[in-house]
């Protein structure tokens, strides 16, 4: 089961996390069961990341959450095209 909690647009608490994909102070990429969330705002830091519990907090001003459409396993993720 996926949730996203946005509290004053200033803490983000996201399950079903799979992975980071990317991140900085104003973009973060993750992976859910169902595909990608991308969460873009200012200032954000990523405070918990379990990613045996699925769980990921972040903190920072949000200013948009949009859903993204499921990849393949093929393109690879954020550490593998960090290591490219």
């Amino acid at each position: 089961m996926h949730n996203l909690f946005i509290e004053d647009r200033k803490q983000i608490t996201v399950t079903d996390v799979k992975d980071v994909d990317n991140f900085n102070e104003e973009t973060i990429l993750l992976t859910i069961h169902e595909g990608g969330l991308l969460l873009k705002g200012q200032e954000m830091h990523i405070q918990k990341l379990d990613l045996e519990e699925g769980k990921v907090i972040i903190t920072g001003s949000v200013t948009s959450a949009t859903y993204t459409e499921k990849r393949e396993k093929s393109e690879g993720g954020f550490l593998k095209k960090m290591l490219k």
